[in-house]
């Protein structure tokens, strides 16, 4: 299952305790960054993208509710807060939900299964979230070329950028679609579609060469039905 990409936005440290220690017990759900103001907020969706945002109402500086309103787009969002008189006019910006607090475990679930529901299927299960440097990266399975393993790193190669992340190539294979990738070599993992053709021993992806090794070369034909 496609886990929800989450950031915990709240001035109470223990309210964003608590809404963190929520999200660990309910398994389709991943904390990606926990903020405490709205400019660290805006500071974290430069360089990244969530799915769902759980978001205080009275924040220092500016509200939430005025942070939406300034907002082109927004993730999905969940309204946290002590003041139920907000609920209505929250609607209007992407809100899904709008829990009180004290909230109960019941009650979060409810609104987190909304938002699993609401997101686009599609969106969920043809991406995956990919640490690069201090950033989280949101790659779409059919912008990768290849996977290049680099110790206990990899290297990603897309269609638009290249970049490394912290993660083996045996975890990164058991992540991708296995219809849609192949590994032609113990180092690298390949697009099917993306291969352009095959000389020896050799995979050629647009300027790219992707080595073949003898072991798994009969398996890559196999799949590529040559």
């Amino acid at each position: 299952m496609q886990k929800l990409n989450c950031l915990i936005v709240d001035d109470e440290p223990l309210a964003r305790e608590a809404i963190a220690d929520y999200c660990q017990k309910v398994s389709f759900l991943s904390v990606v960054a926990i903020c405490k103001n709205m400019l660290q907020v805006e500071a974290f969706l430069k360089e990244n993208t969530v799915d769902l945002l759980f978001l205080d109402i009275q924040m220092p500086r500016i509200t939430g509710i005025e942070w939406l309103q300034k907002q082109e787009k927004t993730p999905l969002t969940i309204m946290t807060t002590a003041y139920s008189e907000y609920a209505l006019e929250s609607y209007n910006y992407n809100v899904i939900d709008y829990l009180v607090k004290p909230i109960s475990f019941e009650r979060f679930v409810q609104a987190v299964e909304k938002a699993q529901r609401l997101l686009p299927q599609s969106e969920a299960q043809s991406t995956i979230f990919l640490k690069d440097g201090k950033s989280t990266r949101k790659v779409h399975f059919n912008d990768i070329l290849f996977i290049e393993a680099q110790q206990n790193y990899i290297k990603v190669v897309t269609t638009t950028a290249s970049f490394i992340t912290h993660q083996t190539l045996k975890t990164m294979k058991s992540l991708l679609p296995q219809d849609d990738f192949i590994q032609p070599h113990k180092s690298y993992i390949v697009a099917v579609s993306k291969i352009d053709q095959i000389v020896g021993y050799q995979l050629h992806i647009n300027s790219y060469q992707i080595p073949l090794s003898t072991r798994l070369k009969k398996e890559v034909l196999e799949r590529l039905k040559l």
